[in-house]
């Protein structure tokens, strides 16, 4: 437990119907009475106080809430001030909350780095409050609850446990060698080792979808000049974001836009029509068209339906071909999804096309819970090439060591071990007061 006491306003900043002001700590219950002249109220029972400066001056009228400790949302004594939102008024209570000795103001993310430092939260938790609060669609908000939930926790915690157990059977075979010990001990062991191995390389191998989820997927949209391109962007922001233009070559840089597909977050960009060119700048354009699609997640082929003229693709693999401008004649059949972006016709139908194919691509119901962080990859990658050594180990004593080299690095992944360099960068994008 700390010995100082923090605070910090924890609602969003400026006018609004009601403000939170939090405090933990030892001196939280000091902070009540200071600005209430009267002790904490039942523990999680709303209390209506009148709310003072040091000079016993009125500043608001409000309610109070006491959260003792440890059974608060940081381990720690928590009151909870909720006021009018003037701006007057919140000036005033963090003043008033200013001068009461052994107080100060919380930094980014203090709140939730102390309740995983007084084990409320392991780390995998508190990036998922981070990405609750940070959810821009709904695919977000259902990860990071589920996140929050605990369900990557409990898969790492078993892993964790799993490798412990079959660390001890190792150490067993080292320590007490000379004892009459079970002839199966280390087959054993690495029988455990090769089960867990199998079960993070599969966890693996998910393509990134958690990522994707959290970061966004990446829809960039390709064709040959006048084909509809800037269009078709328009139509599925539903605002003008391109310039539309019967010149061939307008568009020449990529251009991005977010956009909530059906619950999804996915940026799609916008490029250069692809054909030869003379022009150096269009060339550019070209080839920042073809480099971006090459690295986004899904690439959509819009062709003129009533052109002849065929772009070439080279390496560029579309996953889905869209024809454009029913509204005129075609000289030929086309496969593949038709509208026309002049009248609106089709558009619908593209839209619930997409986002059934980013559901594709992010989501599949009953697995475990994605990866969602870099550092979590990193550390499981790390975690399976130790043990992929200690399956192959020779003797008992190597196997051991990359056990305990496993068992460390999905313990950083919870926080259970070698955290402390890890926490100013995980909670330095956290919102003040949360």
């Amino acid at each position: 437990m700390r010995d100082d006491t923090i605070f910090a306003l924890s609602s969003a900043p400026g006018r609004a119907g009601v403000a939170l002001f939090r405090v933990s700590g030892p001196q939280a219950g000091a902070a009540v009475r200071a600005l209430t002249g009267q002790g904490p109220p039942h523990p999680r029972r709303a209390a209506l106080r009148a709310f003072v400066d040091g000079k016993g001056r009125a500043i608001d009228h409000g309610l109070l809430l006491w959260f003792p400790g440890p059974a608060s949302f940081t381990g720690e004594d928590c009151a909870e001030f909720h006021a009018h939102g003037g701006r007057a008024i919140a000036e005033g209570l963090m003043a008033a909350l200013g001068a009461v000795p052994g107080l100060r103001t919380a930094e980014a993310g203090e709140f939730t780095r102390r309740a995983v430092e007084n084990g409320k939260l392991d780390l995998t938790r508190a990036e998922a409050l981070a990405d609750l609060i940070d959810a821009e669609t709904e695919s977000q908000r259902r990860q990071a609850l589920r996140q929050y939930g605990g369900v990557a926790e409990a898969l790492y915690e078993d892993w964790r446990t799993r490798l412990i157990a079959a660390g001890a059977l190792a150490e067993a075979a080292i320590d007490f060698a000379e004892e009459e010990l079970p002839e199966d001990v280390e087959t054993r062991a690495r029988e455990n080792l090769t089960a867990i191995q199998a079960e993070i390389a599969a966890y693996l191998n998910d393509a990134g979808r958690g990522e994707l989820i959290r970061d966004g997927v990446h829809l960039t949209v390709i064709g040959p000049p006048n084909a509809g391109k800037s269009s078709l962007i328009n139509a599925l922001a539903k605002r003008s974001v391109a310039i539309v233009s019967d010149i061939p070559g307008t568009t020449r840089d990529v251009i991005d836009i977010r956009l909530d597909l059906g619950g999804y977050l996915v940026t799609i960009s916008d490029t250069a029509g692809l054909r030869e060119s003379g022009d150096a700048i269009e060339r550019e354009g070209v080839r920042r068209a073809r480099a971006r699609a090459a690295e986004s997640d899904l690439v959509l082929l819009l062709l003129d339906g009533a052109s002849s003229d065929q772009p070439e693709l080279g390496d560029l693999k579309p996953d889905l071909i869209v024809w454009n401008k029913t509204d005129l004649p075609w000289p030929a059949a086309r496969d593949g999804l038709h509208l026309s972006l002049k009248t609106g016709a089709g558009v619908e139908a593209l839209l619930a096309w997409l986002t059934r194919l980013v559901a594709r691509t992010l989501e599949r119901p009953g697995e475990a819970p994605l990866i969602t962080r870099a550092r979590h990859r990193r550390a499981l990658e790390e975690a399976a090439e130790a043990l992929a050594r200690a399956c192959q180990a020779p003797e008992a004593e190597l196997m051991a060591e990359d056990i305990r080299l496993a068992t460390r690095a999905i313990g950083r992944i919870t926080g259970r071990v070698d955290v402390e360099d890890l926490l100013d960068v995980i909670f330095r994008d956290f919102c003040i007061g949360k």
